[in-house]
């Protein structure tokens, strides 16, 4: 792997300026578990990264792999070196606490008649006790015993008394801000810029591309970047470039919104400016409200005319009807110009706030700086939402999925416009792989059925990429057996399969010391756990119940306590989860991780792989099943000296013609089909 990745980083060629002049910048590896493969980009990057004069970005999917390579990875590769590498742990603004949100939020408190600042617009009241929390998290903050980092707090925070004290780059005035020699968030920047090695995740790298790229992490030109997790790419580019629109709470919004720019009239003394742009914002808002009430009134007859009960309406091969199409063209013309007239109250602000506007007060401006800044941000998202509605795709590339979900709100029901794109390789072409120095992308799941095929095109990265797949070492053969058993019935009949799932797991979990029962669906897993024996559920602890990292460290204990443990978990349990040695001796897979068959993506994609002629199914379900499978049973075996079962309750890998290509792409384990 060290070969690999110093072969493709290290042929890099650039000119005068360190910019990029050859396209072989990248590769993708699969190393399997045991491979030591953090250790090994590290060591054949590093060196590379400085003799080219880059950052070097480590970016992974799970906050564990963050933690893992801060505290153990790169210490050690500091300890083994005399390279001295300085790194650091970038976190989006929204982990780090914001003094003068913090503030202005407990004044609100005080007196319930000053402007809201939230996103319903609606100053409210919180009881005591959150109040007296948030004055404590002040006082720690401003006496030094706490940084203002969330992940340092000693206690867990949930995210809705968490939202309060923290910002976003729509509310942030930088520099202009009183406490912006204090803020947390700018610390941790300016520390970014002196460190070698930035450890980020996808979401922060994703989030910094949107913006144009070097606006919260170094320029991508001068970066190489090395995707740990990277099978999670994909997926996260997509929902980071998908959109949503609430019609009905977004009339509601809009009819608020009015009242606080009446308010920032009064507050900024009539300044001609300001209410020059507000006196425009008028009638894009009346259209924008008219458009929005049609809009809305289309989607109840939708799902009326369409006689269906259900709570989503996807649009074939997303295409919306041409009515709806010509009504979101109309909200997007009134969003973009209403939105423009808020974008230009917010740079007359940020121009009072550098002294440039005399007559407007810098604290007024400091205050409703963020609160335009959320209207600007919001209808942005309205006219990005409904310009998607309103365009056709390019017949070329793959199709955005578009769909409505029908909501159950305190103010009654409600309808959400969706979008999202069903493949990120245009996105990543355009505004990473093109303009990166270079990358490398490496998971112990990159192949789905043993090819790269699948990641290569989900990616969008050039045909003739660097692809390795390097086993692991362990020897499965004699370590671990694979068990499929003799189910009489499979998946496709549930009620019948769940039944003999509980009989499967009543007889044989009585004597399992440390399993991990996986399940596709929550409705499975919790008619499963409601049939167990009484002595079972004593042992059984079931996702949902606790936090991940809670159940993990109780089974822990329990197995170092001599006890018996068994977790009952979903997805999320099917990958990150370490557990080696005596922590797991079996992994039981109820049936095949098919996804979900009426996701919106999924089925949008689908279709237009059929509609081009090829196989949905074999192109794109099988091949992803491949790699969710190739991921659970890759939970058993962490250690060279580690031993157990994967046991697999479908048949369908033995009696489908698709079974044998999945079975083949698992680790050779010992296998036992019983008859």
């Amino acid at each position: 792997m060290i070969a690999h990745v110093a072969r493709v980083l290290g042929g890099i060629e650039s000119d005068h300026n360190n910019e990029r002049k050859n396209d072989n910048h990248l590769c993708v590896i699969e190393a399997g578990t045991g491979t030591g493969k953090t250790m090994a980009y590290l060591l054949s990057a590093v060196p590379i990264a400085r003799a080219k004069e880059c950052k070097l970005v480590l970016s992974t999917a799970t906050v564990a792999l963050q933690e893992q390579l801060i505290n153990k990875d790169l210490p050690e590769l500091n300890a083994i070196t005399d390279w001295s590498c300085n790194y650091i742990l970038a976190k989006g603004r929204g982990r780090y606490f914001c003094l003068l949100q913090a503030k202005r939020f407990l004044d609100s408190q005080d007196d319930m008649g000053q402007m809201a600042l939230y996103e319903d617009e609606q100053a409210f009241k919180i009881d005591e006790h959150t109040v007296a929390y948030y004055r404590t998290l002040l006082a720690d903050f401003n006496a030094g015993t706490w940084d203002g980092d969330r992940d340092s707090m000693k206690n867990e925070i949930a995210e809705e008394v968490w939202r309060p004290l923290t910002s976003d780059h729509t509310r942030c005035t930088n520099r202009h801000c009183d406490y912006f020699n204090n803020c947390p968030f700018y610390q941790a920047r300016d520390a970014l810029d002196k460190a070698d090695i930035i450890v980020a995740n996808h979401d922060l790298v994703l989030a910094d591309l949107s913006l144009g790229g070097g606006a919260i992490l170094p320029e991508p030109a001068n970066t190489i970047y090395v995707f740990d997790e990277a099978h999670h790419l994909g997926q996260k580019t997509t929902g980071h470039f998908a959109y949503n629109l609430r019609l009905k709470s977004t009339i509601k919004w809009l009819k608020t919104s009015v009242r606080q720019l009446d308010q920032l009239i009064a507050e900024t003394n009539q300044h001609p400016s300001i209410v020059q742009y507000i006196d425009r914002m008028e009638m894009p808002r009346r259209d924008l409200e008219s458009a929005l009430e049609q809009w809305l009134q289309q989607a109840r007859n939708l799902f009326t005319t369409a006689n269906t009960d259900r709570d989503r309406m996807r649009f074939a091969n997303g295409l919306v009807p041409e009515s709806l199409m010509v009504q979101a063209a109309t909200v997007a013309a009134a969003a973009e110009k209403w939105s423009m007239k808020a974008e230009q109250i917010v740079d007359v602000l940020k121009e009072a706030l550098d002294g440039s506007v005399v007559e407007l007060d810098k604290s007024v401006a400091e205050r409703w700086y963020p609160v335009l800044g959320v209207i600007w941000s919001r209808g942005q998202s309205m006219y990005w939402l409904a310009k998607s509605y309103a365009s056709l795709d390019d017949p070329g590339t793959t199709p955005t999925a578009r769909w409505i979900n029908v909501l159950d709100t305190v103010d009654g029901t409600d309808f959400e416009c969706r979008s999202c794109p069903v493949s990120a390789a245009d996105t990543l072409k355009e505004h990473l792989w093109d303009n990166c120095f270079g990358a490398v992308l490496t998971s112990a799941t990159m192949t789905a059925l043993g090819r790269f095929d699948r990641t290569v095109a989900d990616l969008g990265l050039p045909s003739d990429t660097l692809c390795a797949q390097l086993p692991s070492p362990f020897d499965y053969q004699n370590s671990a057996s694979l068990i499929v058993p003799a189910m009489k019935v499979d998946p496709s009949k549930p009620e019948e399969h769940t039944q003999e799932v509980i009989s499967f797991l009543n007889e044989n979990l009585p004597q399992a010391t440390a399993t991990l029962v996986l399940f596709s669906s929550w409705r499975q897993m919790g008619t499963v756990i409601d049939s167990m024996s009484s002595a079972l559920k004593e042992k059984i602890m079931a996702q949902g119940e606790l936090s991940k990292n809670e159940i993990l460290r109780r089974h822990r204990k329990k197995i170092d306590d001599g006890l018996s443990s068994v977790i009952f978990g979903l997805a999320s349990f099917s990958e990150g989860v370490d557990l080696p040695g005596d922590y797991l001796k079996q992994v039981i897979i109820t049936k095949l991780p098919f996804g979900v068959p009426d996701d919106p993506v999924d089925a949008t994609m689908s279709e237009w792989i059929e509609n081009s002629g090829g196989n949905a199914f074999m192109q794109l379900t099988v091949p992803a099943t491949s790699m969710r499978l190739t991921q659970a049973v890759g939970r058993l075996l962490r250690s060279e000296s580690d031993t157990g079962e994967v046991i697999l309750l479908d048949r369908r890998v033995v009696t489908r013609r698709y079974g044998r290509q999945l079975l083949d792409a698992l680790p050779p384990f010992r296998r036992q089909i019983e008859r």
